[in-house]
C-alpha cells in the first residue's frame, strides 16, 4: 500500500500539524504584553453625595480688557442640591482639544475679562467663580447659576471638551503599572464630560454656541 494514501499515516500528519499550530499560538500568546487593567467607570446611581447640574451653550466671544481683543470660551451652568444636606461646592473645570491643549478655568482670566462676561450675560442670578466656591444649601430655591472662562488659545480644533469635577464625592483608586516596579496610584473622581463638535477655524463663530455631542459621567 501507498503509505500516502493509508489512513493511519494521514491522521498522524494532521495530528502533528495540528500540535503545531497550537504550540505555536500559545508561545505568541506568552510574548503579548500583558493588558491594562480597564478604569472604572461611574456608578450609574449616586453611591455618594452629588449635585443636579445643568450646562449651558459652550460660546467664543472677544474681549478687550486693555491690550486688543482677544478670544475667550466661557460655559454657564446652573447647579442644585437635592441631596438632603448642605453641601460645599469646589468646582475644577478642565477644557480640553483635539490638538493637546489643556487648560484649567480660571487660569490667566483678569477679573476685568470676568466682568465683562458677566455683563454681557446680563443675568441677575450669574455668579463669579470667586463666589461660587461656597455652601449650596438643600433645595431647588437655593440653586445657583455660575460661569467658567478660558481664554482660547487656538481657533483651528475639532474638538473642544470640558470635564467638570467638583459636582461628585465618587471616588475609585486607580493603579497604573501594577505588575512593574514603579506603579502609579492616582485617586479619580466621578466627572462630568461636555464634548463638542468645533471643526474647523472657528474665528468668526460669533455668539453661536458650540455643538454638544456628548455628556456623561466619566471617572477621571
Amino acid at each position: 500500500m501507498n503509505p500516502m494514501t493509508n489512513p493511519r499515516t494521514s491522521i498522524f500528519a494532521i495530528l502533528r500539524s495540528s500540535l503545531g499550530l497550537v504550540l505555536i499560538t500559545l508561545i505568541t500568546l506568552t510574548m503579548l504584553p500583558a493588558s491594562a487593567p480597564a478604569a472604572p467607570e461611574p456608578s450609574p446611581v449616586a453611591t455618594r453625595w452629588e449635585f443636579s447640574f445643568d450646562n449651558g451653550p459652550l460660546r467664543l466671544v472677544w474681549i478687550d480688557s486693555g491690550s486688543g481683543a482677544r478670544p475667550y470660551f466661557y460655559l454657564t451652568y446652573k447647579v442644585t442640591n437635592f441631596w438632603g444636606e448642605d453641601l460645599l461646592f469646589a468646582p475644577d473645570v478642565q477644557l480640553t482639544t483635539d490638538t493637546g491643549v489643556v487648560q484649567d478655568s480660571g487660569t490667566g482670566i483678569s477679573s476685568a475679562v470676568t466682568q465683562q462676561v458677566l455683563e454681557m450675560l446680563d443675568n441677575p442670578f450669574m455668579e463669579s467663580p470667586i463666589n461660587m466656591l461656597s455652601t449650596i444649601l438643600q433645595g431647588p430655591e437655593h440653586a445657583r447659576e455660575g460661569v467658567v472662562i478660558w481664554e482660547a488659545q487656538d481657533l483651528d480644533v475639532d474638538e473642544v471638551s470640558v470635564y467638570f469635577s467638583g459636582l461628585s464625592g465618587e471616588t475609585e483608586p486607580y493603579v497604573v503599572g501594577r505588575d512593574t516596579d514603579d506603579p502609579r496610584r492616582y485617586t479619580l473622581r466621578k466627572t462630568m464630560m461636555l464634548r463638542y463638535a468645533t471643526p474647523g477655524e472657528f474665528a468668526n463663530q460669533g455668539s453661536r454656541p458650540f455643538e454638544l455631542a456628548e455628556k456623561r459621567w466619566v471617572m477621571r
